[in-house]
């Protein structure tokens, strides 16, 4: 009985992120397959499976394209200011960027690398460093960090500044800093190196 129990468990906790994982992807096909269908369906004449996919991954190759040209690049800033003028959509859009620039590895001011803080309340802190810079307090300049310390969601957090000495960095990658807070630690390694 305790093997059949085990067994379950083990295999619940195994298919349950990859069904979720296959379903979330059948439905962002679906979605974007369906709203370019009826487009394709009219200009075809018949329906085209993955179409839509497949004009989608184009479009956002096209817009990287323009994005990293500089006349594309002022083309794409004066039309997001523009947007970000309209108020109900500017309080979506600028939060959903910044989260998503955040997690860019080719972004000045996205997540740098993760950083291990020792805490004197809390013993040790896991966060992600966005930010290097000095403060001068009579002193001469000393230097600082800007760690963000997510919370109960990965988008919501404490930002701590500390001083560069109380700060180690651990061998783990910002891709799998991320995993482990999404995993509530449990994607810790067994063992870090700083």
């Amino acid at each position: 009985m305790q093997w059949l129990r085990r067994s379950f468990i083990a295999g619940f906790f195994v298919t349950v992120p990859l069904f979720v994982s296959v379903a979330a992807f059948i439905w962002i096909f679906g979605v974007v397959d369906g709203l370019t269908t009826p487009f394709y369906d009219q200009v075809l004449g018949r329906r085209i499976p993955g179409l839509g996919i497949l004009s989608t991954a184009v479009v956002i190759l096209l817009v990287g394209a323009i994005a990293t040209n500089v006349i594309g690049r002022r083309v794409l800033q004066r039309g997001e200011g523009w947007l970000l003028r309209v108020p109900v959509f500017r309080t979506i859009y600028a939060p959903v960027k910044q989260l998503v620039v955040a997690f860019s590895p080719d972004n000045e001011s996205g997540f740098k690398r993760v950083v291990l803080i020792e805490d004197p309340k809390r013993g040790y802190v896991l966060g992600f460093l966005t930010r290097e810079f000095t403060i001068d307090r009579g002193r001469g300049p000393e230097p600082m960090l800007s760690v963000y310390v997510p919370t109960n969601h990965l988008y919501l957090g404490n930002i701590v500044i500390c001083e560069r000495e109380r700060a180690a960095f651990p061998d783990i990658s910002v891709e799998d800093g991320i995993r482990i807070f999404l995993t509530g630690g449990m994607a810790l390694p067994p063992r870090l190196r700083v």
